[in-house]
């Protein structure tokens, strides 16, 4: 897509299709506000989420104007949405050009609620979709860059999310983290199996070796405040496919598992744009990359493995795997990245689906200070939250008789897989995102299917929030 930004509206005739709100209307397209006094309240009362589209004839050419909704109360959350519908309303009128007028304070969110409306996962197809371009009017470009960043670092991680297994491959997975490094401004380090095994993460090993496509470890860091000791550290689960392993998952629940690694999309999308808006904060991250395979090589079932904080698991579930190989990769963000707070993100579990379904992301975490910078940035993201317990007796059921911890164990899932990856921390003030549900959809207001981008907002304003 193709975004020109004018500050004032010359009026209709350069764009086959408006998005503007009914105020905007009045303003400057007179002939759409007169129409719109005479529909009936039922059809459209601008209440928040509501639209409307008005064919009408501006010289030789039709033009089809969307009226968009606020509703009473005028928030960021609403403010996008409205923008979101109006836009995909609007390209069902097939225009070449969208004119979007908007303006004020919250004009940033406008812009990249329309980025992540218009964004389609089409890369396999050979009949693509005709694009659109659009016209901003009533703000210049640098008003709203940080729309701008944020709608396509979402975009970077649908795009990676989305991407099939056979191509979004461990190899390939720390291919795309090295050019968004490049493009972006942060510095990316990738690490092959000797050097993993150097490294001594032994879990993420013993996760990776049933594939025969080699396990990567990518870190990543940005250093915008080289004085301060302070260094926001972001993991995420980086399984590129899961078949669950000896402890094999149901074919139906096979297909979407190209998914896995939402985690690691997420924090590579918000390494982007922590970087592209050159953040006074200091963030590193990890993604260990690999599969989950069934094979004569994988783990099985009662093993004993080791990990590179000196943990010894017991698996007893190898469809727990994404936690195993998140322990190494978190202690790697505490010892190796020096990382003084740690967020995971990861589609970790099932339980967090069927309690939350697709609107919250359930968190884990041992911070009071990290869990409300969370539910803060929450807001201006736009991504629900909801913190959950932490109880001694919900880890019993992870206790292990023949080694420190077992990798799955008892209800409450969603809490006791995040337990187990806090014991891997060094101490260091934790939380965890399971982004199970809220990683995927097939269709809501900012996405037409497949991959949300869920977390990388999240992570960008819990990083911006932090600065001095």
């Amino acid at each position: 897509m193709k975004m020109t930004f004018v500050k004032n509206f010359p009026g209709m005739g350069e764009c086959d299709a408006y998005v503007l709100c009914p105020g905007c209307a009045k303003k400057h397209i007179p002939e759409a506000a007169a129409l719109l006094d005479k529909v009936d309240e039922k059809r459209f009362s601008g209440k928040a989420g509501q639209t409307i589209a008005l064919n009408l004839v501006h010289g030789d050419k039709l033009v089809t104007v969307v009226i968009i909704g606020f509703g009473d109360k005028i928030d960021e959350n609403s403010f996008a949405k409205a923008y979101a519908k109006g836009v995909k309303e609007a390209k069902k009128a097939k225009p070449a050009t969208i004119g979007v007028i908007t303006g004020g304070p919250l004009a940033g969110k406008a812009v990249e609620s329309i980025i992540l409306a218009d964004n389609v996962y089409e890369t396999h197809k050979t009949e693509k979709a005709d694009k659109v371009d659009y016209i901003i009017y009533g703000v210049e470009e640098d008003e709203v860059k940080e729309g701008i960043v944020l709608g396509n670092a979402v975009c970077l991680t649908r795009a990676l999310v989305n991407e099939p297994s056979n191509v979004m491959t461990p190899a390939q997975l720390a291919t795309e983290a090295l050019l968004a490094g490049a493009d972006s401004g942060f510095k990316v380090n990738v690490y092959d199996l000797p050097e993993i095994e150097k490294l001594g993460m032994k879990a993420f090993l013993e996760v990776a070796r049933g594939s025969d496509r080699e396990p990567k470890l990518i870190a990543m860091s940005y250093m915008g405040d080289p004085d301060s000791e302070e260094i926001l550290g972001l993991v995420g689960k980086g399984i590129c496919y899961d078949s669950g392993g000896y402890s094999l998952k149901p074919s139906s629940g096979m297909e979407t598992m190209h998914t896995d690694m939402g985690g690691a999309g997420a924090v590579i999308g918000a390494m982007s744009a922590i970087a592209k808006m050159k953040l006074k904060v200091n963030v590193t991250a990890v993604v260990a990359a690999c599969e989950n395979i069934l094979s004569a090589h994988a783990y099985h079932p009662g093993d004993v493995i080791g990990s590179m904080a000196g943990i010894t698991i017991e698996v007893n579930n190898t469809d727990a795997e994404g936690r195993i190989t998140l322990a190494d990769a978190v202690t790697y963000a505490a010892l190796k990245q020096n990382a003084t707070r740690i967020i995971d993100a990861a589609t970790l579990t099932g339980a967090a689906v069927a309690a939350f379904g697709s609107s919250f992301t359930p968190v884990v975490s041992d911070s009071d200070e990290l869990w409300a910078a969370l539910e803060k940035a929450s807001v201006p993201a736009g991504e629900k939250v909801w913190r959950m317990p932490m109880d001694d007796e919900l880890f019993e059921g992870l206790k292990s008789d023949i080694a420190d911890v077992k990798n799955s164990g008892g209800r409450g899932g969603t809490i006791t897989g995040g337990m187990f990856i806090q014991k891997f921390a060094q101490g260091r003030p934790w939380a965890h995102l399971d982004i199970a549900g809220t990683s995927y959809t097939k269709g809501n207001d900012f996405c037409q299917f497949g991959a949300t981008g869920v977390a990388v907002r999240l992570l960008y304003h819990v990083a911006k929030d932090s600065v001095k």
